[in-house]
């Protein structure tokens, strides 16, 4: 008679749920606001180490997937750049939104001390 219990199947199941899950996370983590960037034609590499806003076509500001005001943009800029003042603020804003926004956050964003700015754009492939 056998005085153990036999865990091998269990542990069998559980680490292909793990696969599972580690497979599928990455495919529900979505931006919380939808943006409809304009297309380029070239492309440029870009580093991990940017500071992302992003606008959406209502407005709605989210810096690094956070939203924010435009008040309290200025500052937690500024808090980010004065450890690294060579990061590069990149600015992704929805194709449909009014261009004095844009204006907006690219003044915020210099007043807080940043150096290098970028505008986002989705590469296209093709000129049209």
């Amino acid at each position: 008679m056998m005085s153990e219990i036999n865990i091998t199947p269990f542990t069998d199941v559980v680490l292909v749920l793990l696969i599972i899950f580690m497979v599928t996370t990455p495919l529900f983590v979505q931006s919380a606001i939808k943006i409809k960037l304009p297309k380029s034609v070239s492309s440029e590499s870009q580093t991990d180490k940017n500071i992302k806003i992003k606008i959406s076509a209502e407005g709605a500001v989210m810096l690094n997937e956070k939203e924010v005001s435009f008040e309290a943009l200025g500052q937690k800029l500024t808090a980010r750049i004065i450890n690294n003042p060579d990061l590069v603020v990149v600015i992704d804003a929805d194709k449909q939104l009014q261009y004095d926004k844009v204006i907006r956050v690219l003044d915020i964003s210099k007043k807080a001390g940043a150096k290098r700015l970028a505008l986002g754009v989705e590469y296209g492939g093709q000129g049209k």
